[in-house]
């Protein structure tokens, strides 16, 4: 992050440097399908927020297979860039297997600020509420839709 010395009376944000989605789609494992497209990943990341607020996620690879093996429903989000792919390459059969909708993101460091953590995050569960019910089903529906892997 770029420091910038502001005086006083200035409103003056210091510049964050990000890649943009096409920059981190670059970098991804071979096993990141199904992507989520761009307008995808905002809702995604606008769901992650509310249900963050709500705590109605769950993050982490042990505490989402926790909650998986116990019954939880939800989406599960799953990070592209995560190495080595072995920490999480169990999860897509894990939901495959309880009929869980899942869905790759490019960043886990985007995962994780969306979350509302300052620590990048590799996978999330997030959970229904009626707070965010039609966001929640809407996602649903356009992961469900997307095209699974061979």
């Amino acid at each position: 992050m770029v420091k910038v010395k502001v005086e006083p009376g200035e409103d003056v944000a210091p510049e964050t440097p990000s890649k943009n989605y096409y920059e981190l789609v670059a970098h991804l494992n071979p096993i990141a399908k199904p992507l989520a497209p761009r307008k995808l990943c905002k809702r995604v990341y606008k769901l992650i927020k509310k249900a963050s607020k709500q705590k109605q996620i769950r993050r982490g690879v042990k505490e989402v297979q926790k909650f998986i093996n116990k019954g939880e429903k939800g989406i599960v989000i799953l990070a592209g860039d995560t190495q080595p792919i072995e920490v999480y390459c169990h999860f897509p059969v894990m939901c495959e297997d309880r009929s869980i909708p899942y869905v790759y993101i490019p960043s886990k460091l985007d995962l994780g600020m969306a979350a509302g953590s300052k620590r990048p995050t590799c996978v999330l569960l997030v959970k229904a509420h009626e707070d965010y019910q039609e966001a929640f089903d809407e996602c649903m529906e356009e992961v469900r839709d997307l095209p699974t892997p061979l």
